[in-house]
């Protein structure tokens, strides 16, 4: 048995490069040694989110707190409430962050992943998201 304690890994901003908004994100490298698991914990304020990318493994995203909008390229957005999970294949080209109306916090949990960045979500492209509700 290994525990990882949240002290460890204390919050800091998120990378501006690749997020909108204000977002911090702490993370435990080595979660899992075979798989490699890395995991963050990412809270996004209301309307923060990622820029479009993808990952070379799977990437699976638990909401803790709020509500997590997420889009895969050519298809609709969805908003998954706290208690959510969603699971990204690799190469999907997505992007993730908070709804306008709060905050929210969710954990990524990457398995035998590297991710390649692109793009910035517009504030167009967010607001024309025709959000389902999970």
């Amino acid at each position: 048995m290994k525990i990882f304690h949240a002290s460890a890994a204390p919050s800091g901003p998120a990378d501006p490069v690749h997020f909108t908004g204000e977002a911090t994100m702490a993370h435990i490298d080595g979660l899992a040694e075979r798989p490699l698991v890395n995991m963050y914990r990412v809270t996004f304020e209301p309307s923060a989110r990622t820029a479009w990318h993808t990952h070379s493994g799977v990437q699976l995203l638990l909401v803790i707190g709020g509500r997590c909008r997420v889009q895969k390229a050519g298809e609709p957005a969805h908003d998954v409430a706290a208690g959510g999970a969603i699971r990204i294949e690799p190469g999907e080209r997505h992007w993730h962050g908070a709804t306008p109306d709060g905050p929210m916090t969710h954990l990524a949990l990457n398995i035998e992943t590297t991710t390649e960045w692109f793009e910035k979500v517009s504030d167009g492209e967010y607001a024309g998201s025709a959000a389902a509700k999970e």
